[in-house]
């Protein structure tokens, strides 16, 4: 019983991986460069501190890198050009852990 209940925790890691990632990217790419640009500060060590952190910036940072606008996101946060590319390859690695995986458990049972 426990390992279905683990092979449908994979099956569904794999659906997410494989649909809803690809869905908010293209989300991402649909809406506007400056979408995230107005409105108050989410962070909380602005609200609270009036500090801004590493990662202050970084969703509008990554949303105009998506945009391929290089010196908007650079002003936003300058970390933005190493963490995007480690979120898309680990998103990557973990999908195709996950395929192997499901593919591994799929041959076990026949």
């Amino acid at each position: 019983m426990m390992r279905q209940y683990k092979d449908r925790l994979r099956k569904y890691k794999f659906y997410f991986l494989a649909i809803g990632l690809p869905a908010a990217l293209i989300t991402l790419l649909i809406l506007p460069a400056d979408y995230f640009d107005y409105g108050p500060p989410m962070c909380l060590s602005v609200v609270l501190a009036n500090v801004e952190c590493y990662g202050c910036g970084m969703t509008r940072a990554v949303q105009h890198l998506l945009h391929f606008d290089f010196e908007a996101a650079a002003q936003y946060n300058k970390l933005s050009f190493i963490a995007l590319p480690l979120v898309v390859i680990m998103c990557v690695n973990e999908l195709v852990s996950s395929y192997k995986s499901l593919k591994a458990n799929s041959n076990a049972r026949q």
